[in-house]
């Protein structure tokens, strides 16, 4: 582990994205909530949160920080057939949040995709990637080519 202790401790936050595509039969099912193994969003956002929480504990060397909020929000894009997950994590410490929101994007991508297995074999998790952080010595990044500015809706509230 490297040595933060030097570091002040800020505000700090993260926002990362993923995507599980699935066939429009399997979409269809998840909106309407009728996969044998329940509510699959409902599922994935408690198994996001609680891999952010653990996060220190799955990926070597990761610093635990004192979060402070986790959230997890949800799309269906029947034209592309995907579902969309964003993980929005915040912590005041002395190191960032990154990995914590990436971790619960994948858990939550992770859990759709054990949830769907059953009914689509062809489902694929993709694109998992950081899109915004803010606080500490490095400063702010947003990845350019995003949908949506999230360093200005999330980032000055």
């Amino acid at each position: 582990m490297i040595q933060v202790a030097g570091k002040e401790e800020t505000l700090r936050r993260a926002v990362a994205r993923g995507e599980v595509r699935v066939n429009p039969t399997t979409l269809a099912m998840i909106e309407e909530g009728s996969l044998p193994k329940g509510d699959v969003l409902a599922v994935a956002r408690v198994a996001g949160i609680m891999a952010a929480k653990n996060t220190p504990k799955l990926i070597p060397l990761c610093h635990p920080v004192r979060l402070t909020s986790i959230e997890l929000e949800f799309g269906l894009d029947q034209e592309k057939g995907k579902v969309l997950i964003e993980a929005r994590v915040a912590a005041v410490d002395r190191t960032g949040v990154e990995m914590e929101a990436m971790t619960a994007v994948a858990a939550a991508a992770l859990t759709v995709y054990d949830m769907v297995k059953g009914v689509d074999r062809l489902a694929v998790i993709g694109k998992l990637r950081l899109v915004a952080k803010s606080g500490g010595k490095s400063g702010d990044f947003w990845r350019e080519g995003e949908d949506e500015d999230v360093s200005g809706s999330y980032f000055n509230r």
